[in-house]
């Protein structure tokens, strides 16, 4: 919006000056004679507001625009030479005899007019251009100034007036007109912008400023000559004659302080184009820090960069991958000669100063004459790249010139590697972080399965109440639980916990629960049922992996339950507030695969009573821990259900989960927790 409005106003400048310029056209045709002191102040003023609106508008659009002197140089040189040939057109065009205002026809009364305004433009145009430069690279606001030289001008223009009243006056106008060349020589000093070009740009500004120097010369000869355009300015404006001159004045003094100090900076710009290059290669560095994310890209750009600031003819980068160096990104270089060559500059253990270490050809002379038809360097500078207080790897820079690395390449390099090191070290972090945000989508995908091959809901019986619940340790687990409907009057239950924990374990889970899914539809009988998924799971677990598992199957109309166990923890009976361990014999599943499993599975037959309480649980609430390392333990899980008979199997589960989390508060979960309870109840009671 604040865009828009500024270019709105200047664009309402331009308007506003092509208006006054049509104004001031037409009142030169009405009054083609303006000898009158009225006559002569209003064309004045019309003259004077034309050129200072236009010179507004001017100055906004260069505010707008990014300014590069060289070019804007340029553009102030064109326009010079414009004002030579229009001058020197309107000289011929414009005859002795026609060129005085009070002899001259309407034809020639147009052509001066029409010239003069586009001398208004472009010196305008000029100025406004010096006067962009002067601004250039200033570091305090130099706007009193330049407002106070265009003071002056104004008076020097307006002093014209006395002149027309009295002739004598005219020390008035001099007076005026000496202070303003003092004001110009002044402000022409400010060339600040010129110690920040490249050497090559200044070479250009000595050329086009001697040029310039030419160009102002002739036309302030031109201009303030007594024949010719002179007296077409003249005789239009007085003022603006003054004013054309000053500029001229201007633009050749400004050039000659241009010239002079590009002349006297021209033994120094090879140093400072170095240290720019430095300054500009390391805000590379540090868009690279925070743009940057590949770490194989970043080395490379920073084996690229290091030949550049360096003025190396070639880099390598070794990063620490463990306990040794390897060897990341190489420029300008064989990967094996850099590695040969990294391995015995290494080898000899040299001393660094101030961060970087240089080292001659005649150094490694023993590497130089193993690899004489490859090595080519006259010099090579390392630094460390350090990393809380440790190296994590070196920075290699090699030219091939005899010229040796001074203190500014030291410094140069020592400066580059510590920011080297700051990037690899934040781009290897933001790549473990990708890592890291990459294993927490797939686990989230992991927990999603995980939850929908679960049951969702319990089984819903008249006369018997479930309950049920798990608890990953991590985001995903290996505990499972599940509900088989066998047929009409029977139910199947299965708790089982894999061992270990994470992903791995779950993924095991997954396929534990498709096998018992699939076995219990084929196999009603539990001990024959743990020896069939045993057999399964030959193809799938390793050495290190078993599974435990408890499974029984309910006869809703009689109540009875027979259940088996391959390892798992003990199931818990409450009956009568009477606490019963259900323990029958079995091993896990996986640990042996022979008829060693088969026989040590037994089945075991409860019957289940009105308020009877079966509950399944895995390790992980027995074996939680609080703060002090101690153990939930068997007998305070048989107390809480002793004292809990009477609740629900919904209220049960709670009382379990609220007594462990308050024991084990002040420590962190560190095993799955499952937990299925069953509870028949006496609807006719």
């Amino acid at each position: 919006m604040k865009f828009n409005l500024q270019k709105i106003a200047r664009s309402r400048k331009l308007e506003y000056s092509i208006f006054i310029f049509i104004v001031l056209f037409l009142y030169n045709i009405i009054f083609p004679m303006h000898d009158d002191l009225p006559l002569f102040i209003i064309h004045e003023t019309l003259v004077l507001a034309a050129s200072f609106i236009l010179f507004e508008y001017l100055k906004d659009y260069f505010t707008s625009k990014i300014v590069q002197p060289i070019p804007l140089a340029l553009n102030i040189g064109i326009l010079a030479a414009s004002i030579f040939l229009v001058a020197s057109v309107s000289k011929y065009f414009l005859t002795p005899s026609n060129s005085n205002l009070e002899t001259r026809d309407f034809i020639s009364a147009l052509f001066s007019v029409l010239a003069i305004f586009i001398i208004i433009g472009i010196v305008t145009f000029i100025f406004s251009s010096l006067r962009e430069l002067f601004f250039l690279r200033q570091k305090k606001d130099p706007s009193v100034y330049m407002n106070t030289m265009l003071i002056f001008f104004l008076f020097t223009f307006f002093s014209n007036i006395f002149v027309k009243i009295d002739p004598d006056l005219d020390f008035i106008k001099q007076s005026f007109y000496v202070v303003s060349i003092i004001l110009i020589s002044l402000n022409s000093l400010r060339v600040s912008w010129i110690g920040f070009l490249p050497k090559k740009q200044k070479v250009y500004l000595i050329l086009i400023s001697l040029v310039l120097i030419v160009v102002f010369s002739f036309n302030f000869g031109e201009i303030s000559g007594k024949e010719g355009f002179e007296n077409v300015v003249s005789s239009f404006s007085p003022g603006l004659l003054t004013l054309i001159n000053l500029i001229m004045l201007y633009g050749i003094i400004f050039s000659t302080v241009v010239f002079f100090t590009t002349l006297f900076h021209l033994p120094t710009a090879e140093a400072f184009d170095r240290k720019s290059e430095e300054v500009s290669s390391l805000i590379d560095l540090t868009k690279l820090i925070t743009q940057v994310f590949d770490f194989k890209e970043l080395a490379e750009s920073i084996t690229l960069l290091t030949s550049k600031i360096c003025n190396s003819d070639a880099s390598w980068l070794l990063i620490k991958k463990g306990d040794a160096f390897e060897l990341q990104s190489v420029n300008n270089i064989g990967y094996l000669e850099a590695d040969g060559l990294t391995k015995f500059i290494l080898g000899q253990n040299y001393e660094m100063e101030e961060g970087v270490t240089i080292i001659s050809r005649n150094s490694i002379s023993p590497f130089v004459k193993n690899h004489s038809s490859q090595f080519n360097f006259d010099s090579i500078a390392f630094s460390c790249l350090m990393h809380h207080e440790d190296i994590s790897g070196y920075l290699f820079a090699a030219r091939n010139l005899e010229i040796k690395y001074d203190d500014d390449d030291k410094k140069a390099i020592s400066a580059f590697a510590n920011y080297a090191a700051v990037a690899l070290e934040n781009a290897k972090l933001i790549e473990e972080s990708i890592e890291k945000e990459r294993m927490e989508k797939e686990l989230d995908v992991a927990r999603e399965i995980q939850r929908k091959i679960l049951p969702h809901n319990v089984p819903e019986l008249d006369e018997y109440h479930f309950s049920a619940l798990f608890i990953p340790a991590f985001e995903v687990g290996g505990d499972y639980y599940d509900f088989f409907k066998l047929d009409e009057n029977n139910y199947a239950v299965v708790v089982a916990d894999v061992s270990g924990k994470g992903i791995s374990a779950a993924f095991i889970m997954a396929e534990v629960k498709g096998i018992f899914g699939s076995l219990s539809r084929i196999f009603s009988n539990p001990k024959e049922l743990l020896v069939r998924v045993n057999d399964v799971l030959k193809d799938t677990l390793d050495r290190k992996t078993f599974v435990t598992s408890i499974y029984y199957v309910l006869n809703t109309l009689t109540g009875k339950l027979l259940l088996a166990r391959s390892g798992h923890t003990p199931a818990l009976l409450c009956s009568n507030g009477v606490i019963q361990r259900i323990q029958p014999p079995g091993i896990g599943l996986g640990l042996d695969y022979g008829s060693s499993f088969e026989n040590s599975i037994k089945e075991m037959e409860i019957s289940l009573n009105y308020n009877d309480i079966l509950i399944l649980y895995s390790d992980g609430i027995p074996e939680s821990m609080n703060s002090n390392m101690e153990e939930f333990g068997y007998e305070r899980l048989e107390k809480i259900v002793s004292n809990s008979c009477h609740l629900s199997a919904n209220e049960i589960s709670n009382k379990i989960m609220t007594e462990l989390t308050t024991f084990s508060l002040d420590n962190s979960q560190h095993d799955d927790i499952t937990l299925v309870i069953l509870k028949r109840i006496n609807n006719n009671n």
